[in-house]
């Protein structure tokens, strides 16, 4: 009785340090890419209200919100370059991934990054979007 205990406590122990190695791993894969972004690219009205598009050199494009750090509204059209925090950044790495396995695999083309930010600064890089 006293081995069945014995190997049944050495198989909980095995799964609860595997699983403790498998969350590291996840957790510093998904750490890889940084909250705070530098994006520079073209900046321009999208729909209505305080919604902007910041279309970044790379391709990416990223949704804006005005706010009171920035005002926004002034270099619609020119290009510029802006700071700010990737809202939801877990999810959205995660969706970043996701595409890019999916290219990897030849099932997508599209890997450009897509998102959602909220802009800390602004610096005005030129008068126009080119």
């Amino acid at each position: 009785m006293s081995n069945r205990w014995t190997r049944l406590m050495l198989c909980v122990a095995v799964a609860a340090f595997t699983s403790v190695l498998a969350f590291a791993q996840d957790d510093t894969a998904s750490n890889s890419k940084s909250e705070v972004r530098r994006i520079t690219g073209c900046l321009t009205k999208s729909g209505s209200g305080n919604e902007y598009l910041l279309t970044g050199n790379d391709g990416s494009t990223w949704e804006i919100h005005e706010n009171s750090a920035v005002n926004l509204a002034k270099h619609t059209n020119q290009t510029v370059e802006v700071k700010g925090v990737v809202a939801n950044n877990k999810a959205h790495n995660m969706k970043e991934d996701a595409k890019d396995m999916a290219n990897d695999s030849g099932m997508k083309n599209n890997t450009a990054e897509h998102g959602h930010l909220k802009v800390t600064g602004l610096h005005k890089v030129s008068d126009s979007c080119q």
